[in-house]
Parts: structure tokens; C-alpha cells; sequence
């Protein structure tokens, strides 16, 4: 009986691919094999060098017990060669990010100052032909030292005495936003300082009134064009308020910061709760689109979708959009259990007719204590790249099609070989993931799971679903071809080109792999 079932299941999965065999368009480059001397380190930061080739910076690790001893930077031709490398030996920062701009590298970080007592954020900068860093401190706060004074997860954050902040970029890079929050004794100071990408303050607006009463944790940001008014999204946890044990302490709000000063708008209403909202601007429009939540919990029950006015935030459509069955039977079946939580943002875009097309990942992260080697005990930290869910709104915020894409991964370490990345072209929607099984597994309902696998080496899937959203799937590179996994999480993006970049690494061994659409696609598409 089971041999049966086990050759229904294979004939089944193979009418499957067959049926979902409609070539997708893509291609492959392998860029050069090089060696590398550093075999333990992660990526922080991949972008355009401002030549037609790539820019990467990593943090590596050296030692009996592995210490942070600097920043190996990586330069490359459009042709994907490695032109140069640099070792900047800087130890003992707190790396916050990169990019390139008019020539030169600008590494931020935030360093604690003991001669001064303070947080510095400090900028490393450097011109591309020739690396020679020098340093230049844009702020600094007085404060004791913390155990975590950057907010790096902003979806889990804890508000204690002393000093705290986070960073946001904007996706061009083009101008950032830095939060400080101080509190000691009856000091209560919240400021929000912009700048734009050569380092000038653009304004500084002190947000402590507003923050007397609720302690916020910013997820994400938008400029205007001209960068005379930044849009942040995030949570506000009340602090005085008292709430059972299921109630959330939170509320998602939008501050909108000008040289006049700031205006504040809630999202919440008394029976739809806002859960994970990204910033929009288009030719002049501001926008908001996420998840909500029908009770104070965190389970999720569908799309949310919100104009406003950039100049007033006044609320002009506001649009719930509940899960649908395909959905539901996509992600569970048609039995188990229903419970949709921990969706995290990952990319959006927006077509030429004005539909928005985004998509979101379970993420969550777990925590275990097992034994080391030396009979102690260690607590781990295990994070979990879960499902994917895309959807597609049309341009008045009301849901096309919402659909979800199976997919099992943890990790212990470096997050940029798990998750996946997209990428959006002529309304279609394009996934990449890597997993060392052979194909996707298939469940009840004709529904898809990948899963890790236990090979070292990763096969490259990528997943279309088309302006229907009508998923179809192949296998883009094999596992034999690409002898180092590739960092599918943190790709290059060239929108112009409709081309991604990764990074592949294994120990001492590297290489630059190119993603692009066929020239027949290109062409179909002008």
C-alpha cells in the first residue's frame, strides 16, 4: 500500500511539473571562482559601484574563538572580475550600513566613545579608486554604556533606561533617518535626525512630547522626491495603559516630519488592528499597505490598504481586504490549523497601471538551550524563513489575488543563504530560493512545499506567478553547477538591466553569479 501511494505521489508530482511547464524566461552567469582568505564572515552590505559592477563589504572572523577582527571589502567589474580588495582592520564597531555614492564608499557605524562618554554615529569614507578611510562623527549623545543600543529588529523590540536607537534607509539610499531615545531619571528625550546621502543634516525634530506617553519603534520610512518631507512608519507601545495577558500593547502609526514640525496619524479602528504597514510614495501619493488583524492579537486575516493626504495625513480610502479560501487552502489545506502570524515585509512595487504587487515572509525566531562540547549549557538561537505570501491589489486598494508559497527554513547563523529574494517584471512575479532538495514537495490540493534538504550543496528554484496569479516553477541552476551556495537573501538589484547579482561563498572560495531575463524577453517586453 504504501509503495503505491509513493508512486502516486511521484506520477502525481510529475503531471504537475508538466502542467506547470511554461518556460521561464531566465538565464545564468557564472562569474569567476577566486580565493578567499577569510573563511568565517557574513555579508553585510552588496550595491553598485557607479561603474556597471559591484561593491560588497563583509565583517570576518579570525581566532582560536572567533572574533570580529574587520571589514574585507570586495570591488568587481560589470563583468563580474574581482578588480580589488581592501582589509579595513577596524575592530570593536558596531557596523550599521553601506553604500556608494559620487565615488566614494561610506561605511556608518555607531561606536561608544569613552573619552567623551557618548554614541558617535561615525562615517568611514573612502574613495572607490584608491581605499584610504577617513572618519567624520555626524552625531553623538551622552550616555552610559548599554548592552544593545541599536535596534536591529524592529519587530521585537524592548525599551529599557539609557540609551537606544535605530536607523532607516530609504530603498534608493538616498537619504536616511537616525531615532535616539535617552531616558535617566525624569530625562525623556526622543529626537529624529535626517540626512541625506552626502552626510548633510537635512533637518532635526524633537519628539519627546509625543513620545511621553508611548514608546515607538520604527519599521520603515519614506521621502518626498526632494527630501523636504520623510514619512515613518512603525509601532507605538503605550506606556501607561494596563492590558490582559492576549491584549497587544501597540499601535501602527505614520509620523510625517517637514521643517514645520511633525503630524502623527493612527491606523487602528475598534475592530481592524494594522499589522506590519509599508510606505508608499507615487507621482505625489502616499500610500500605506499591509496586514490587520480582526482581534487584539497577532494573527493575521488579511490586506489592509490606506491613501492619505501627504500634506495633512488625513485619511482619504481606507480598504480591508479578508484572506481568500484559495489562500487559506494554499497555506493549510483544507484542514489544521488556521492561525497566520509573524508576516514580515519584504519587497513591493508598484506597475504602470497602478496595481501594487508585494510580498512577505513568516519570520520568527525560537530559542532552545542544548549542551556544548565542554558539557556546559548554551542557549541558541534558531531563526525560522517560513512561507512566502504574495499578493496583488489593483490601483483603488481592492485584492486581485493573494497567494502563498510554502516553504520550511532555519538557521543558526547567517541569514543571507536562507529566505528568498523577487523580483517584479511586466506584472509578473519572480521568486528565488535555494534548497538542497531535488523538488518541491507535494502535498494535498496540488499544493508545493519546499524544504531545505540535507545536501550541502543548494539547487536555485525559481517561482513565477503571472498577472493572475497563477504560479508555475523550474529549477534554475543545479545543485552540480553551482558548486558554492549562493546568498539568495541579499541580492544586487538592477532594475535597469532586469538583472540580480548574488553572492556565493563556501569557506575559502567565492564568485559573483549573474540572474538575468533572456534576450527574447527583453526584447518582447520594449
Amino acid at each position: 500500500m504504501k509503495l503505491r501511494k509513493g508512486i502516486a505521489l511521484i506520477l502525481l508530482l510529475a503531471i504537475y511539473c508538466v502542467s506547470n511547464a511554461q518556460e521561464i524566461p531566465l538565464e545564468y552567469t557564472f562569474g569567476e571562482k577566486y580565493n578567499d582568505r577569510y573563511k568565517y564572515s557574513n555579508l553585510l552590505t552588496i550595491g553598485d559601484n557607479e561603474s556597471g559592477g559591484t561593491l560588497l563589504v563583509r565583517a570576518y572572523y579570525t581566532g582560536m574563538v572567533l572574533r570580529p577582527k574587520g571589514y574585507f571589502i570586495e570591488n568587481y567589474d560589470k563583468d563580474l572580475n574581482l578588480v580589488s580588495e581592501f582589509n579595513y582592520k577596524l575592530k570593536n564597531s558596531n557596523f550599521v550600513e553601506g553604500y556608494v555614492r559620487n565615488g566614494q564608499i561610506y561605511l556608518l557605524f555607531l561606536d561608544y566613545n569613552i573619552g567623551t562618554e557618548s554614541y558617535d554615529y561615525v562615517v568611514h569614507r573612502s574613495p572607490m579608486d584608491e581605499f584610504n578611510f577617513t572618519e567624520e562623527t555626524i552625531l553623538s549623545i551622552k550616555s552610559d554604556p548599554v548592552r544593545e543600543p541599536l535596534g536591529r529588529n524592529y519587530y521585537n523590540r524592548k525599551f529599557t533606561s539609557g540609551f537606544t536607537s535605530s536607523v532607516l534607509f530609504n530603498d534608493e539610499k538616498s537619504a536616511f533617518v537616525i531615532s535616539t531615545h535617552f531616558k535617566k531619571g525624569k530625562i525623556d528625550q526622543h529626537l529624529i535626525h535626517l540626512y541625506n546621502a552626502s552626510l548633510d543634516k537635512l533637518m532635526t525634530y524633537d519628539f519627546s512630547e509625543t513620545a511621553e506617553e508611548k514608546n515607538y519603534s520604527f519599521e520603515n520610512v519614506v521621502f518626498s522626491q526632494d527630501l523636504d518631507e520623510v514619512y515613518i512608519v512603525g509601532k507605538a507601545y503605550f506606556k501607561k495603559r494596563r492590558f490582559t495577558a492576549k491584549e497587544r500593547k501597540f499601535q501602527y502609526e505614520m509620523i510625517q516630519i517637514t521643517r514645520n514640525g511633525a503630524l502623527t496619524q493612527s491606523f487602528d479602528d475598534f475592530s481592524r488592528f494594522s499589522e506590519g504597514l509599508k510606505p508608499i510614495m507615487k507621482n505625489g501619493k502616499l500610500f500605506c499597505v499591509g496586514f490587520y488583524a480582526d482581534r487584539k492579537d497577532d494573527r493575521y486575516n488579511g490586506l489592509s490598504y490606506f491613501e492619505m493626504n501627504p500634506l495633512t495625513l488625513e485619511l482619504k480610502t481606507k480598504k480591508y481586504n479578508p484572506f481568500s479560501d484559495q489562500f487559506m487552502n494554499d497555506k493549510f489545506g483544507r484542514e489544521g490549523d488556521k492561525e497566520i502570524k509573524n508576516l514580515v515585509f519584504k519587497n513591493l512595487s508598484i506597475t504602470n497601471d497602478g496595481s501594487i504587487l508585494f510580498n512577505a515572509e513568516e519570520f520568527f525566531v525560537t530559542n532552545s538551550v542544548q549542551s556544548n562540547s565542554s558539557g556546559g549549557r548554551v542557549k541558541v538561537e534558531r531563526f525560522h524563513h517560513n512561507d512566502i505570501v504574495s499578493a496583488k491589489l489593483n490601483a483603488s486598494g481592492d485584492i486581485v489575488w493573494v497567494r502563498n508559497i510554502n516553504k520550511a527554513e532555519v538557521t543558526q547563523g547567517d541569514g543571507a543563504y536562507a529566505s528568498y529574494s523577487s523580483y517584479v517584471k511586466e506584472g509578473k512575479t519572480y521568486f528565488f530560493i535555494a534548497t538542497s532538495a531535488e523538488n518541491p514537495q507535494l502535498m494535498s490540493g496540488e499544493r508545493l512545499l519546499f524544504k531545505q534538504g540535507l545536501s550541502r550543496n543548494r539547487n536555485i528554484f525559481t517561482i513565477q506567478l503571472d498577472e493572475n496569479g497563477k504560479i508555475s516553477f523550474e529549477k534554475l541552476i543545479d545543485d552540480k553547477e553551482a558548486r558554492l551556495p549562493l546568498m539568495v537573501n541579499i541580492p544586487l538589484i538592477n532594475t535597469d538591466k532586469d538583472q540580480l547579482l548574488f553572492y556565493a561563498k563556501r569557506g575559502t572560495k567565492k564568485q559573483l553569479v549573474k540572474v538575468g531575463f533572456k534576450p527574447s524577453a527583453i526584447g518582447a517586453s520594449k
